[in-house]
């Protein structure tokens, strides 16, 4: 039903409860188009009034200003993007198709006005003659490059075509990714009794609850989601159904009929490469790596080559002690991608003498929120309040209220950790609201979203591992949120460049690694009882266990994304040939299959990476060189390396310059070395 009267419209309306959150509970699907339309018509008369305004330029009447705008827009969009991701059906995915290119439409109206981008650049002409501070100058600079990046000052007839490319992208994006969730919510593989071998009482305890929910009490459900998926490929005993499990899983967004991206992926590489051609960048990679750390496609792929090669090498001697195991059972087959993850468990478990099923029983998912929490307290001094009184907008999603060391209030922080056939896939950081001070103190409201599983009623959610690092990740994005610490909405959290902002987050995952975290967190969920100090030694022992096949599978999408998107003029791209042909050219083992699959590619097609997923490689130099200065201190919670991190990373969002942030945390500049130690790698440059 379709609520068009304003008046009674929650999502325009102040909001008085708790933390001014939104009023979940009283938020239907039939408010958001509505308020779109008066928030962006708001929006549209507050941008055009500064670009008018008869006044000569200052900072306040056109930057301030500038940051001032948008408001209602932002809420709007802020609770309708979180649920799309998180909570969506039919009609929010209707009124997304609508919405992204209107949006798109806004932004192009924006950042192509030339009155506008007139004040702009003449502010930044005067810069050195305003007396700015220096957080206002880098918001200035922040201005200034985001409107030449997106075509102000070019010509008319570029001008035209740039915005037509903007709304046409915005709407492929859209279909991408809901083609990928149509996908997953389509595919289930039913077992029975017969098909359990080899799976744990936790995964059939968690598969039979995913069976009963979707109507079939009495059998088992593997799905899609990452939570289901990759445990079952790691732990059935049964060849077969890993292999349709996985061949399911590869084929997302390559199933032919409606929900096919081949077409969409093509369409976006061309557009973003003809963008690129308009504003003056060589390809589109071009375009996209000149705002980053890494400034050149040259320097991303250098740091991608580097591990590449120790990696294929590290992998196939891990294929060949696999393939031992494979001719020791007496089988006759080659490892293939469907096998590695249940013959890489078998591995360790004989040279590690543990498994993802003797670990797991210690990670409840509870004990894991607790010490993402002891952490952060450790480090920055902050306290977590649950609160019980917020109408969210799942019966599963909590709320926690965040102070500082002072006890002030700092933020609110929600937790969505189960996977639903209304969520995508993955997991992610997202604001409600972000931090500003511009006219008094705004506090955050953060949210992390996971796709974990549930466990059985009455029965602690276990995660594996790769799920307790997950969380720790998304924690650190979350704290990059929550303890931002600046005046204005352009630079607050983690609105920084995209080969820096994984840097907290990689780095808060190294925290749940470590054996004083271990001994007082990873409880038994039956006994209660501390994992017992030779499953953490052994823990500790296998850390570097199967690198090989990790840095492969990440590298490989790395370097596809950014060799699709370095051809200046492409034309009629097939992404999964290209795919095939990248592959082949850099010796992709055949046992080893992408993390990502251009059909399914959310990261570069729906989210924001693309030509950028090398940025999780590059933060993970500086997350890997800096948690050795807590190392090189002693102590995991060393106060006076906290303390750098806070200021100069976690609160500084994007007020100071990237390099010069971390050199201001670590005293020098990262060394790559580092990331070689810890894949355990040959030594890497210095």
């Amino acid at each position: 039903m379709t609520n068009t009267n304003l008046d009674e419209n929650p999502l325009l309306e102040p909001w008085t409860g708790p933390f001014e959150a939104p009023p979940f509970d009283r938020i239907e699907p039939g408010h958001f188009r509505p308020a779109f339309d008066a928030a962006l018509k708001d929006a549209r008369r507050e941008v055009d009034a500064i670009a008018a305004n008869p006044a000569p330029p200052t900072f306040a009447n056109t930057i301030e200003a500038l940051e001032r705008s948008g408001r209602s827009l932002d809420r709007v969009g802020g609770v309708f993007f979180n649920l799309t991701g998180a909570a969506t059906n039919d009609e929010l995915q209707a009124i997304e198709r609508e919405i992204a290119p209107a949006l798109a439409r806004h932004r192009n109206d924006t950042y192509l006005n030339e009155a506008l981008f007139k004040r702009i650049d003449a502010l930044k002409a005067e810069e050195n003659s305003l007396g700015l501070s220096a957080e206002q100058g880098r918001v200035l600079e922040r201005y200034h490059l985001n409107f030449t990046r997106a075509g102000a000052g070019a010509p008319g007839e570029a001008k035209a075509r740039l915005a037509a490319i903007g709304e046409r992208l915005a709407t492929l994006a859209a279909e991408f990714g809901q083609n990928v969730l149509a996908d997953e919510k389509a595919w289930i593989m039913l077992l029975g009794e017969d098909d359990l071998d080899g799976l744990p009482d936790f995964f059939i305890a968690s598969a039979g609850r995913a069976a009963a929910e979707r109507g079939q009490k009495g059998k088992y459900a593997v799905t899609l989601s990452r939570s289901s998926i990759e445990p079952f490929l790691q732990l059935s005993a049964r060849r077969d159904l890993r292999e349709a499990a996985f061949r399911a899983w590869e084929a997302r967004g390559e199933n032919g009929g409606a929900t096919d991206n081949r077409a969409i992926a093509a369409e976006m590489v061309r557009l973003r490469a003809e963008r690129a051609r308009l504003l003056g960048y060589e390809s589109y990679a071009h375009y996209r790596l000149a705002d980053t750390m890494a400034k050149t496609p040259r320097a991303a792929l250098d740091l991608l080559e580097s591990v590449w090669a120790p990696g294929v090498s590290s992998a196939l001697k891990e294929q060949e002690a696999l393939q031992a195991i494979i001719a020791g059972e007496g089988g006759n087959f080659k490892v293939a991608p469907w096998d590695w993850r249940y013959l890489a468990e078998k591995r360790r478990k004989a040279e590690f003498d543990f498994d993802e099923g003797e670990l797991k029983p210690y990670l409840q998912l509870d004990r894991m929120i607790e010490a993402a929490f002891y952490a952060a307290s450790r480090l920055f001094g902050l306290g977590f309040e649950e609160r019980f009184d917020l109408k969210l907008y799942d019966p599963d999603v909590r709320a926690w209220a965040v102070s500082g060391r002072d006890g002030s209030p700092i933020a609110l922080f929600i937790g969505d950790y189960f996977a639903r056939p209304s969520k995508r896939s993955g997991a992610w950081m997202s604001n409600f609201r972000a931090q500003q001070k511009l006219d008094g103190l705004q506090l955050p409201i953060v949210v992390n979203v996971m796709n974990f599983a549930k466990g059985a009623e009455g029965e602690a959610s276990l995660l594996s591992l790769a799920d307790a690092r997950t969380l720790f990740h998304e924690f650190g994005h979350a704290l990059h949120g929550m303890l931002s610490d600046v005046t204005y909405p352009l630079i607050s959290g983690t609105r920084v460049a995209g080969d820096f902002v994984e840097f907290p987050s990689q780095l808060y995952e190294h925290w749940i690694k470590e054996p004083e975290m271990l001994r007082r967190f990873a409880l038994h969920y039956k006994t209660g009882e501390p994992m017992p100090e030779a499953l953490i030694a052994k823990l500790t022992s296998a850390r570097r266990f199967n690198q090989g096949w990790a840095t492969v599978e990440y590298t490989a999408s790395a370097l596809v994304d950014l060799k699709l998107h370095l051809d200046p003029s492409p034309a009629d791209v097939d992404v999964v040939a290209f795919e095939r042909r990248e592959l082949a050219r850099i010796g992709m083992p055949d046992a080893i299959a992408m993390r990502h699959r251009a059909p399914h590619f959310q990261h570069i097609f729906s989210g924001g990476y693309s030509a950028a997923y090398y940025s999780y490689l590059w933060s993970e130099v500086l997350d890997a060189d800096g948690f050795e200065a807590f190392e090189e201190a002693g102590d995991i919670f060393d106060a006076e390396v906290a303390h750098r991190l806070h200021d100069f990373v976690y609160a500084a969002g994007g007020s100071r310059d990237y390099d010069a942030a971390y050199r201001g945390f670590r005293g020098r500049s990262p060394s790559p070395a580092a990331l070689f130690r810890k894949r355990g790698f040959e030594a890497g440059r210095e």
